[in-house]
């Protein structure tokens, strides 16, 4: 019996050995048919879960299979959330089917307020192997966590989902392996931290909670390299972008757009990187002021490894290692009089810049579900378009850590209620006749959240009066671009808002940033490199961007050998090897035969300012 447990962990089917009770995790099942795994929200949830992202249409059905070691009647229980709860009253539309041995138990997603375990059915189950299946019944974002089953007839799950008792049915499986430098975050900045420290002879690890590389400019989100490279006090630096950035430019373009394969093979061909795909950062130790591991837990199996290293750098966006280090972060808008800053608001605040969910039409019918509440669409307050880019933004008024899944939800639902009223209800609909979904990011394409906090804050004014600083690294060269809701569309939704629009202060030149904003002031073995940079939310509008993200990341790594060489810290580079660093920022990390993007130059903001 033993023998068969250790089979059926490694075939990735999760069960337990106490015969009465069995947990299945949803995101486990062996085939997931048409349902996604969805991790964005581990941090809340403490689990993934599959989602039904079928733009419309019932996907296919998810199945495995477990083992019970006794026949007896089971009471089966699904976690699950009605996710259109909080703006809808009643049934929602992700409901889906519960199907036992190809017979249906029940149905559960359609009702509640909150992720909840919801009871679909019993059954007397004979012991021996039994088929599960997860039955999408329409198409749209139907989300399933987990799947219990009990012969207790009285007993009910607890509420929270990462507590003891989940865990006690499912013991964690866990290895331990070490490094010299262990990056969290597969973005661009991840990616350049990673094979910069790498080239220099670092053995890196680098964590992805995605299977595909790049962020927010992979096909998952579908973004453009924003920002110049090869510009500045440093003009090699940002050359590596070339060996894997795409060759053509746009947002809410079709997958192939962002060659996902050439940022695998570019990390690939990295002897000295370890690259740990679809594993999320969990938990962090550390002693005194110094991270001494971080546990990835993998998204599907719920493997852990335990990472050990001397240095860690948080290219997550989020700021997520260095909040659970303890590092000073912030979010939010500071006051205009704290860093005498133009574009500040006169009181501090919470807002931040929204999350996209981007989306475009193709031609081909469909007949596309009514999708009427949550948004009062008319003929006058609809758009009629046939995609959606960054504008389609939410978010701005929410906490962008805590209620990441409702902001990502309703920006879901804005882009359902749109494409239903066009396709169904519009006095225009005939345009749309011969038009169908073709994609909808099911990702969030974040902007911002914690920004942690270095030995300096970038401001406005450094950038806009060229302050200069000893320890200059990259150059950021977009604008300050700063999104806030759009006001024709806050008017048409009031409390709904659901578009964005930017102010772009254009910078007469190339600015050099401080090193002191890549390593945390309290942290003292910890490198940040992304959005989530020290900067205040004014001065992150331009240094926010992927290229110039991607810069940052090769200092770091350049920093990250430098630590070692030297057996010194982040800071110790500041105050003892700066000269070091910026003969490494010289030479730059890029391969000197790298081909320059064909795309380069169409979001060059300021070159084509200074070429008008």
């Amino acid at each position: 019996m033993k023998h068969l447990y250790l089979l059926l962990f490694l075939l990735g089917i999760t069960t337990h050995l106490h015969a009465t009770d069995i947990l299945i995790e949803a995101e486990s099942f062996k085939d997931k048919g048409g349902w996604q795994v969805d991790q964005q929200f581990m941090d809340l949830m403490g689990s993934p879960y599959l989602l039904a992202h079928g733009m419309g249409k019932p996907v296919k059905d998810a199945a495995t299979t477990f083992h019970l070691q006794t026949t007896d009647t089971y009471y089966i229980y699904v976690r699950t959330y009605n996710w259109t709860a909080p703006w809808v009253s009643g049934k929602g539309p992700g409901g889906f089917a519960v199907v036992l041995n190809g017979h249906v138990i029940g149905t559960a997603g359609h009702d509640g307020q909150a992720w909840e375990w919801q009871r679909v059915g019993q059954k007397k189950l004979k012991a021996g192997s039994h088929r599960l299946a997860l039955r999408d019944l329409q198409g749209f974002d139907g989300r399933c966590d987990a799947i219990f089953l009990t012969s207790r007839k009285d007993f009910i799950p607890p509420k929270d989902a990462n507590t003891t008792w989940r865990a006690s049915l499912n013991p964690i499986h866990t290895t331990t392996q070490n490094f010299d430098f262990v990056v969290i975050g597969g973005g661009i900045a991840g990616m350049c931290s990673a094979a910069s420290a790498a080239r220099l002879g670092l053995k890196v690890a680098l964590v992805n909670n995605r299977p595909v590389w790049g962020g927010c400019n992979s096909s998952d989100i579908r973004v453009h390299l924003g920002g110049d490279i090869e510009v500045g006090r440093y003009p090699k630096l940002g050359k590596m972008i070339c060996e894997f950035g795409p060759s053509r430019e746009g947002n809410a373009q079709p997958a192939h757009y962002y060659e996902d394969g050439k940022k695998d093979s570019f990390l690939v061909n990295e002897p000295n990187i370890t690259l740990l795909s679809n594993y999320h950062a969990v938990a962090v130790k550390k002693l005194n002021r110094k991270i001494t591991e971080i546990a990835v837990q993998h998204i599907e199996n719920g493997r852990q490894i335990i990472l050990k290293a001397p240095l860690f750098a948080d290219c997550t966006g989020d700021g997520t290692i260095g909040y659970l280090a303890g590092a000073d972060y912030r979010m939010g808008r500071e006051s205009k009089a704290e860093f005498h800053e133009e574009h500040a608001p006169e009181q501090a605040d919470t807002m931040t810049m929204g999350a996209s969910i981007q989306w475009y039409s193709v031609k081909g019918k469909e007949n596309f579900p009514l999708f009427d509440d949550g948004i009062a669409l008319n003929d006058k307050n609809c758009d009629f378009v046939t995609r959606g880019e960054w504008t389609w933004e939410t978010g701005m008024d929410r906490n962008q850590i805590t209620e990441a899944e409702q902001i990502r939800d309703y920006g879901l639902m804005a882009v359902y209620c749109t494409w239903s009223w066009l396709k169904n209800h519009s006095a225009r609909k005939a345009e749309y006749r011969n038009r169908k979904l073709g994609w909808v990011s099911y990702i969030s394409g974040k902007r911002e959240s914690r920004r942690l906090l270095g030995d300096y804050i970038l401001s406005e004014e450094d950038i806009m009066k060229n302050v200069r600083h000893e320890d200059a690294s990259f150059a950021t060269t977009w604008s300050i671009d700063l999104h806030y809701p759009d006001s024709v569309n806050q008017r048409q939704f009031p409390g709904r808002a659901f578009k964005a629009d930017t102010h772009h202060q254009v910078l007469s030149q190339p600015y050099d940033v401080p090193y002191r904003c890549l390593y945390s002031r309290n942290i003292d073995n910890l490198f940040m490199a992304g959005r989530n940079i020290s900067v205040t939310h004014v001065a992150l509008g331009t240094t926010r961007v992927m290229r110039t993200c991607g810069m940052e990341g090769e200092v770091i790594g350049m920093a990250a050998y430098l630590c070692r060489k030297h057996h010194t810290l982040p800071r110790g580079v500041y105050w003892y090897h700066l000269s070091d660093l910026k003969a490494l920022m010289s030479k730059g990390a890029g391969r000197p035969d790298a081909v320059f993007n064909q795309g380069y130059n169409a979001w060059n903001s300021w070159s084509k300012t200074n070429k008008q």
